[in-house]
């Protein structure tokens, strides 16, 4: 945070001095001028170039050689077993809060709040001479308001603006000074100068603490009346009078409190005194001046919409987390030989069955269940894609090309789950296929739980008399040198539901044995949002849940946190093609 706010000060801080290297060269030019540029360097501190390459990133920049890529290509990247989703190497640690920049943020909290209230001040005074004013009639464009406050005449308002004009005004000029004091004000009214002071207002108080802002409005409110003189003179009016009317302003009026407020006495007043008598012609912008400046304003602003244009490509590619593994090849990833996806009639009912040689079979099921079949993740680890994902079902019936395994209800527990692998494969690359299927891995803070020590200590965890056989199956551990790396990785496969992230302490191999209920564990998993999910889950009689087994049984227990994580996002997703 503090190095994109460092990079936008130091790049505005360049685009204002570049502004300021122009505004010297067209010094003998018309004033309009050189107050457009330093507008355009007060406005550049609201514009940080990373938001003109991020609008550029989103335009889209084909090139005729570009080779499309097949479909499966962005869900290959993805294609890997999604226990790594919750590799703990990849999971951020608490970390403790950091002071500096808070002591910043505070820092500049308290000077934007002083910019803000001395302009609120500023504001109350200039509000309460308008607000006792009473209508004058003229035949000005805006609306004239007479006031008994002794300030000098000024235009008032951004969007709806008036004229105030200090009561006894008329008798102090002559007809003459008081007209072109009145022209100078509908100058400022055609020039919208009040909003243009409002914006550098706003980039004041958000960077108070940059002596080139104050530099930029003191160079505005110059280049402003000095326009407004030039337009006056401009329209033939008698520079003596002329002058002789501002004098007798500041001799009698205030001048307005707020900057915002368009007058007539700002800026050096003997400088502008001497302008207006010498009266000099500003020379005219000749086609290099012009040239110049046109080549400026497209460098600055159309060269980072070129640069996020031409990266876009790349940049909407890249993956936001940096710890991830590398994609599968295209051959890896095994299919189904047959395989029909159809809409679910009004009467199905989810069911899904991994039948005996790899078939599956999955009814009444909608894409974005699927995809949580085909990864083995939870609702929390998928996230984006269009609306129909969650509400249109299917039914999907596949053959592999060839039979896996034999039959699940004959094997063991820890043969499940080995069975259940290649299946899964196959359904990733088929939704690629017929959805269209593209997803992304990306790192965002999410719901995790941490495999923590219990009070007490850990249990009946032995250490390992050999290099190690750990057998992960539903409701089963049998462990032999395994670490808690590993079981935190098995727990984060469908087991607990979110990810899990082992934060032990313990770095040993262990021999363990660690039974549970499967059912009991998917149905309270969600009692973790609250706090410890092993103080959540009490036994009713349905069997020992994954949540107090690990409790009892080894000491440990799963607390839910919130921590980054890397989860599954659907970048594109099309109804599926036909059978």
């Amino acid at each position: 945070m503090i190095s994109g706010v460092a990079d936008h000060v130091w790049q505005s801080t360049l685009f204002g001095c570049a502004a300021g290297l122009l505004a010297l060269l067209m010094r003998r030019n018309r004033a309009a001028v050189r107050h457009g540029l330093w507008m355009a360097a007060s406005i550049k501190f609201l514009l940080p170039f990373s938001l003109l390459i991020g609008l550029g990133t989103q335009m889209e920049w084909r090139k005729a050689e570009t080779v499309p890529q097949p479909r499966l290509a962005a869900m290959r990247q993805i294609s890997q077993p999604i226990a790594a989703l919750a590799s703990p190497g990849r999971l951020l640690p608490r970390r403790a809060p950091l002071r500096f920049p808070a002591m910043l943020f505070g820092l500049w909290l308290c000077g934007a709040g002083a910019n803000a209230w001395a302009w609120w001040r500023r504001w109350r005074q200039a509000r309460a001479a308008w607000r006792e004013a009473s209508p004058l009639r003229s035949d000005l464009p805006i609306p004239a308001l007479a006031s008994s406050a002794r300030l000098e005449p000024g235009v008032f308002g951004v969007f709806r603006p008036f004229l105030l004009v200090p009561e006894g005004l008329r008798e102090q000029l002559t007809p003459e000074q008081f007209e072109a004091i009145l022209a100078h004000e509908l100058c400022h009214v055609r020039r919208r100068d009040n909003l243009c002071s409002a914006i550098h207002m706003v980039v004041e108080t958000l960077f108070w603490f940059h002596p080139l802002v104050w530099w930029i409005r003191a160079r505005l409110v110059e280049e402003r009346e000095r326009a407004c003189d030039e337009e006056v003179l401009g329209m033939g009016a008698d520079p003596q009078a002329y002058a002789r009317g501002i004098l007798t302003v500041c001799e009698f009026f205030l001048k307005s409190p707020l900057v915002c407020v368009s007058g007539v006495t700002g800026a050096d007043l003997r400088r502008r005194v001497e302008r207006i008598m010498l009266n000099r012609a500003a020379e005219r912008m000749d086609v290099g001046k012009k040239l110049l400046l046109c080549a400026a304003g497209a460098l600055a602003f159309g060269a980072p919409l070129m640069l996020g244009i031409v990266n876009a490509p790349s940049m909407r590619g890249q993956e936001p987390a940096k710890a991830i593994p590398q994609p599968m090849a295209t051959a890896a990833l095994p299919e189904f030989e047959v395989a029909s996806i159809r809409p679910s009639g009004p009467d199905s009912v989810l069911r899904v069955d991994f039948a005996p040689g790899g078939k599956l079979f999955i009814t009444n099921a909608t894409l974005r269940f699927l995809i949580k079949i085909a990864y083995d993740i939870g609702d929390d680890q998928l996230a984006g894609g269009p609306g129909w994902m969650g509400s249109k079902r299917f039914d999907v019936a596949a053959t592999p090309d060839r039979p896996v395994g034999g039959d699940p209800k004959d094997m063991a527990p820890d043969q499940i789950l080995a069975f259940h692998k290649p299946v899964r494969l196959r359904l990733q690359r088929l939704l690629a296929e017929r959805f269209g299927l593209e997803l992304r891995k990306e790192s965002v803070p999410m719901p995790i739980f941490a495999l923590v020590v219990a009070k007490g200590g850990p249990k009946k965890l032995l250490p390992a008399k050999s290099a190690g056989n750990a057998t992960f199956g539903m409701g089963l551990v049998n462990a032999e040198g395994a670490s808690m790396a590993q079981l935190a990785k098995f727990l984060s496969e469908g087991q607990a539901g979110r990810p899990v992230v082992d934060m032990t302490g313990l770095s040993g191999r262990y021999d363990f044995h660690l039974e549970w209920s499967p059912d009991r564990g998917q149905n309270i998993a969600a009692a973790g949002n609250a706090g410890s999910a092993g103080n959540a889950a009490a036994d009713d009689g349905g069997g020992v849940s994954i949540f107090t087994a690990l409790q009892q049984q080894l000491g440990l227990k799963l607390e839910a946190r919130t921590a980054a994580a890397e989860r599954l996002w659907v970048v594109r997703a099309e109804p599926p093609s036909a059978n």
